[in-house]
């Protein structure tokens, strides 16, 4: 719901991630120190420092179209910052945007793009946030206006704008590429700046990275437009000028890309900063993300809009589920089943309480066939779920006849 802006977006614009992409570690670097230049890197002290504050420690204030949020402490402090988070809770958030508690996060923080880091990433910046002195600061959060300071209302957000995914190499391109690829499209998300955004904060992924205005400054086009993006520039200088801000007869950086250069950019390896030039010089005028994208199906995307307004508010965005409370459809044998008649009867008639989770009401008078039928073949091909889209509306009245 979130259009990010300000520091908080621009903070990460460009950034690094895991070594197991082709890039071989320092020497002797050890896991805190690896995940110190990984944050470093991401600039998470631009975004979670408040002017004037410790380091690390929240408080920085993130203005939306929606309201406002600050960002939290993430020191290890036990009470107010993530000292009783585990690595399995840190990498949650960071790869499903689900806080310690269990609830959607806010894509203020930018976890559509985080969720292509790897754990091994994840880890590492989990152990040197770990490291850093503990700062005892609660930080209010959550200032935006009604609905959308609902945990809720990130429901119809999270199934419209993300999927979780981790970054695979594509054995067609060189190393640096991939290396690049991983950067810039995982804890860097230069996207989420360089991105025109819709009235829900997602981004218009026709004219992704064809530049965007972030809080009154505009952050350029980064694809290869040879008029108004980097067509005309050679990776060298693409690396150069994020390692110093500035490139001669070019341009030089200002605003929120300044801090990003002074805080995080300036601090990366010639290596990273070279393989981000190239992956950059790949991106096609109109957009990375645009050629191929097959035209949307109609009946899924009424199945998906029956979902958020039937369904999401118990099984979640992803179809997650609440443990011990509401069951997963993500990887559920009953929903990926060859044939989707357990989930007609359980959409018609409903289900009593069972295993600890609670009752399901039946939605036999609120639902037509067609409309049980499109929700069926939704849930059977969406979170990873690979079943075939055979649920029909016969099929559904046939049974809703012989449960009458």
């Amino acid at each position: 719901m979130l259009n990010p802006i300000s520091r908080f977006t621009a903070a990460g614009v460009l950034a690094v991630a895991a070594v197991s992409l082709a890039v071989p570690a320092v020497a002797q670097q050890t896991q805190v120190q690896r995940g110190e230049y990984l944050a470093r890197a991401g600039d998470c002290v631009s975004c979670h420092t408040a002017k004037g504050g410790a380091a690390y420690a929240g408080g920085l204030r993130m203005d939306t179209p929606f309201g406002y949020l600050l960002s939290p402490n993430i020191t290890p402090d036990a009470e107010t910052g993530i000292g009783r988070w585990s690595t399995d809770e840190f990498y949650r958030a960071m790869h499903d945007g689900v806080n310690k508690r269990g609830q959607d996060m806010f894509p203020v923080m930018p976890f559509d793009f985080y969720t292509k880091v790897t754990r091994e990433d994840s880890d590492a910046i989990y152990a040197y946030l770990r490291s850093v002195k503990a700062v005892r600061s609660a930080v209010d959060i959550n200032h935006l206006r009604f609905p959308f300071n609902q945990r809720w209302s990130m429901l119809v957000w999270r199934e419209l704008y993300f999927d979780e995914a981790t970054v695979k190499a594509d054995p067609a391109r060189s190393a640096a590429w991939n290396r690049g690829a991983y950067l810039v499209e995982g804890l860097g998300h230069c996207s989420s700046c360089h991105s025109p955004r819709n009235a829900l904060g997602g981004i218009e992924k026709k004219d992704a990275y064809t530049g965007a205005t972030i809080d009154g400054w505009f952050a350029l086009n980064l694809t290869s437009n040879l008029h108004t993006g980097l067509g005309n520039w050679t990776a060298k200088e693409i690396a150069t000028y994020l390692k110093t801000g500035a490139y001669k007869g070019k341009t030089t950086t200002f605003g929120p890309m300044a801090e990003v250069v002074q805080n995080s950019l300036k601090y990366l390896t010639d290596a990273d900063l070279q393989a981000m030039a190239e992956y950059l010089k790949s991106i096609p005028p109109n957009s990375s993300l645009r050629t191929g994208r097959p035209a949307p199906d109609e009946s899924r995307q009424r199945g998906a809009a029956l979902y958020l307004d039937h369904c999401a508010g118990c099984h979640q965005s992803k179809g997650r589920g609440i443990s011990g409370v509401f069951p997963p459809l993500a990887g559920n044998g009953a929903v990926i089943a060859p044939d989707p008649a357990n989930i007609f009867k359980v959409v018609l008639g409903g289900i009593p309480a069972r295993g600890g989770y609670i009752p399901m009401p039946p939605f036999a008078a609120q639902l037509s066939d067609q409309q049980i039928a499109d929700i069926a073949n939704y849930a059977r091909t969406s979170w990873g779920n690979s079943a075939t889209p055979s649920a029909t509306a016969a099929a559904v009245a046939k049974l809703r006849g012989a449960t009458n």
